[in-house]
């Protein structure tokens, strides 16, 4: 009998966040910055996915990415006009969007030196960074959020997936970005309540991680809760911040063990996102969910009454309906 060979190596990832405004001005190098920074001499293919809601959100959208492209002709070049997908969770329920935009990938000749570039919220992002996860098992992507949640959240993770099953995530994939591009001026055109629900991840993060910051929501609730710009800047960097910090240093970045602690609040948020048919954003699902976390918490006897009514009052400060 031969003996057998014990076998194991190490994958660094790196890849940077980035913060701005007005991302497609012929001023701002940012995105050229991030899909040069390891190549930067050469010319780069970049296939764009983007919202539906965003486009309309956002009209001159198109023409400036087309004019950004124009001023960097010798580093980029832009592989066709983008690829509009529809906005909300619906992308992520059904298979043939996966299967549509694959198909693009393949008709356009995007490999795996080419990059795709998604702008949306994130759903758009879940389901088309999953599209470019199994894609030639794996093309560069740069994620461009363009919600409270995507910014701060999901789309700085390491995670992407769709629906199935009646199950939110069923099928995805942990696969890193190559770059994460938020621009402040995506969430000026959010609704209200669109704003608002972002803050429950900062919430959620804050009660694991930075004892300080919940203090800042607790002294800052009510700029939060009418969307004040500097606030919520400050609010979505350091959320942010701290979901890359728990990533980078919990030991588990891929979720091999059965501790997710950024899923505080979650078992519960994604049965009733599930249940509500999403009419429910996912955001205000968490907040419920942290609530009946803290207050299962405080039954079985690891939370104090006092902290679980602080914890309800903050989320209830912000705007949120816990019942």
């Amino acid at each position: 009998m031969g003996q057998d060979v014990d076998q194991g190596f190490t994958v660094d990832f790196k890849f940077p966040v980035y913060f701005t405004q007005n991302i497609f001005s012929v001023q701002n190098s940012i995105f050229s910055d991030a899909v040069r920074r390891l190549e930067p001499d050469k010319r780069h293919r970049v296939l764009f996915i983007i919202d539906e809601n965003v486009i309309q959100s956002h009209p001159d959208l198109l023409s400036s990415l087309e004019r950004y492209f124009s001023s960097n002709p010798e580093f980029l070049e832009l592989i066709s006009p983008p690829i509009p997908v529809p906005g909300g969770e619906s992308v992520k329920n059904d298979f043939k969007h996966v299967l549509r935009l694959a198909e693009e990938i393949s008709e356009r000749g995007v490999d795996r030196q080419s990059f795709l570039a998604v702008i949306g919220g994130g759903a758009v992002l879940d389901m088309a960074c999953f599209v470019s996860a199994i894609c030639h098992r794996g093309i560069r992507t740069i994620r461009i959020p363009t919600t409270v949640l995507s910014q701060a959240d999901s789309g700085v993770g390491v995670k992407n997936g769709i629906n199935g099953f009646g199950k939110k995530n069923f099928f995805g994939t942990f696969v890193p970005p190559f770059a994460v591009i938020n621009d402040s001026l995506f969430i000026d055109t959010l609704s209200h309540r669109d704003k608002l629900a972002g803050l429950a991840e900062a919430v959620k993060v804050a009660l694991i991680r930075d004892r300080e910051f919940f203090g800042y929501i607790e002294q800052n609730a009510a700029l939060l809760a009418t969307a004040d710009r500097d606030a919520m800047n400050y609010h979505i960097r350091r959320t942010a911040e701290l979901h890359l910090q728990h990533i980078r240093t919990s030991g588990d970045p891929f979720e091999f063990g059965s501790a997710r602690p950024l899923d505080f609040g979650h078992w519960v948020a994604h049965k009733m996102e599930s249940m509500t048919e999403h009419s429910l954003r996912h955001g205000e699902a968490v907040a419920i969910g942290v609530a009946v976390d803290s207050v299962y918490s405080m039954r079985m006897g690891f939370l104090q009454a006092a902290e679980t009514e602080r914890i309800l009052c903050l989320l209830e400060h912000l705007g949120f309906t816990l019942w």
